[in-house]
């Protein structure tokens, strides 16, 4: 008789081990997915908190950028971009591949013009450069035609040797904008406004 009451006792206190374990489990995964909610609601506030930051930032880059046009009209637009030019025409290297012992291959020359006037061409010479800095070759390229508030490349030719380039701006000439520069002519002291290709007219007093 006693045994027949014992497997029922040990039956009956595994079902109570394992109905306490699985309660025991059930709470810790209550808490992992309250802990993970709690986690993800941080994200999603830190988030919101960048996106935030950043909109701010934008708005006061957009601020500076209304202000530094603002500033332009009061000088004429086309003389504020002659006069900063630097600021508003730039020349770069696309992304290049160079062999393991030297070499350039797939350069491409892009010019970029943030001001309200097409360019009618501007000259590059391209560098190519060891590693020490000598100069293994230089060469000379023309971009024409380079939209307003847009962008200009050319393929430059490959090298076999290098391994990297040096760009400079050689020229520069708009005739929408009345501005025309180059690397070789410096301007000359005292003229506020010395890359007009044709000068303007004296204004009456």
């Amino acid at each position: 008789m006693k045994r027949n009451y014992i497997i029922p006792l040990i039956l009956s206190t595994l079902t109570i081990i394992l109905a306490l374990g699985y309660c025991r489990q059930q709470t810790q995964v209550r808490k992992v997915l309250a802990e993970n909610q709690r986690l993800g609601n941080e994200n999603r506030d830190l988030r919101k908190t960048l996106e935030q930051y950043n909109s701010v930032n934008h708005q006061i880059a957009d601020r500076q950028a209304v202000q530094q046009r603002v500033a332009g009209q009061f000088i004429e637009r086309r003389t504020y971009y002659r006069r900063n030019w630097q600021q508003f025409i730039t020349v770069g290297a696309s992304d290049y591949r160079t062999g393991f012992l030297g070499g350039i291959k797939g350069l491409s020359i892009i010019v970029r013009n943030q001001t309200e006037y097409p360019i009618d061409n501007v000259v590059v010479t391209v560098q190519y450069m060891r590693n020490n800095n000598d100069i293994f070759k230089t060469e000379q390229y023309t971009l024409n035609n380079i939209p307003e508030k847009g962008e200009r490349s050319i393929a430059a030719s490959n090298s076999r040797k290098g391994s990297k380039v040096n760009l400079q701006l050689v020229s520069i000439t708009s005739q929408a904008m009345n501005f025309c520069w180059a690397a070789d002519k410096p301007a000359p002291a005292g003229n506020p406004d010395p890359f007009e290709c044709v000068p303007s007219a004296p204004k009456n007093p």
